[in-house]
């Protein structure tokens, strides 16, 4: 195995002012030539392949559809970049709560493990364009800067944890988080409370609320409101539907409160926006 005394390490690029969050997609961004380090946290999926990859020293056949997760200090080398593919990477501090471990957060768990044997995920085919937009919403919040894009951006990367999260064997050591957001994702465009978040995992909406704000450092309403706003953001870029519809398919059949809703956490009403895009 080769030493990580013996490669470079390369340091995240903060820009002052803007989320410390970078995406990437290949081929059109170079991967990184020869073996190196990071000091930071990286997503990596391969939509289409045909590539190899060396991880410590261990060879992996990249295959379509694979999706890596890779964690400071890890020595990395790929042959070339994938036919398609994209990377998100970003410092652990951007998701972690103030003063804790990252490798204790139940959005992180999948890269925990990374120190020890390379975590490799497979997304099934029919699956793998939702992943593609994922990183694609993503990678247009970053692009765009509009009016609330730190906190837009910041969202959707949570969300994309929460994906990775729940694809990884690693997050059945927690099946509550699991079973809640299942449940946030299967319901956000109806009526969803915590109260009945609570009855689906079978616990009372005082103690949910206390195990998933102490796991994540959010509440259970919150998280509902962060997939509304999300479904939201997308359907005011990729659709002229009004945005009394929009607040419908989002959950809120009361446009006014979703309004404000949007503008509580962006700044900006949803018309505007979508104005600025």
């Amino acid at each position: 195995m080769m030493r990580r005394s013996s490669v470079p390490v390369v340091g995240f690029a903060h820009q002052p002012g803007h989320p410390s969050i970078k995406v990437a997609r290949f081929p059109r961004h170079p991967v990184h030539a020869g073996s190196h380090a990071h000091d930071f946290l990286v997503v990596f999926y391969a939509h289409r392949a045909g590539t190899q990859a060396l991880i410590d020293g261990r060879s992996w056949t990249v295959s379509d559809g694979d999706l890596f997760v890779l964690v400071p200090g890890q020595v990395v080398a790929f042959e070339a970049a994938p036919v398609d593919g994209w990377a998100v990477w970003f410092p652990a501090e951007v998701v972690r709560a103030h003063g804790s471990s990252w490798r204790a957060h139940p959005l992180l768990s999948p890269f925990a493990g990374g120190g020890d044997r390379t975590q490799r995920l497979h997304i099934p085919a029919a699956d793998r364009d939702g992943w593609v937009r994922r990183f694609a919403d993503l990678d247009a919040e970053l692009s765009a800067r509009r009016d609330g894009y730190p906190q837009a951006a910041l969202a959707h990367l949570t969300l994309l944890l929460v994906a990775v999260a729940r694809l990884s064997p690693r997050s059945a050591g927690d099946p509550l988080l699991a079973a809640v957001f299942d449940v946030i994702e299967d319901r956000f465009p109806q009526a969803l409370s915590l109260s009945d978040v609570a009855a689906a995992v079978a616990l009372t909406p005082g103690h949910l609320t206390t195990v998933v704000r102490l796991r994540t450092g959010r509440t259970v309403q919150q998280w509902i409101t962060l997939r509304r706003l999300q479904e939201g953001r997308r359907l005011l870029t990729e659709t002229d539907l009004p945005v009394a519809t929009v607040a419908r398919h989002c959950g809120y059949p009361d446009a006014s409160y979703f309004i404000k809703r949007f503008r509580a956490e962006h700044g900006v009403t949803p018309a505007q926006w979508r104005a600025s895009g």
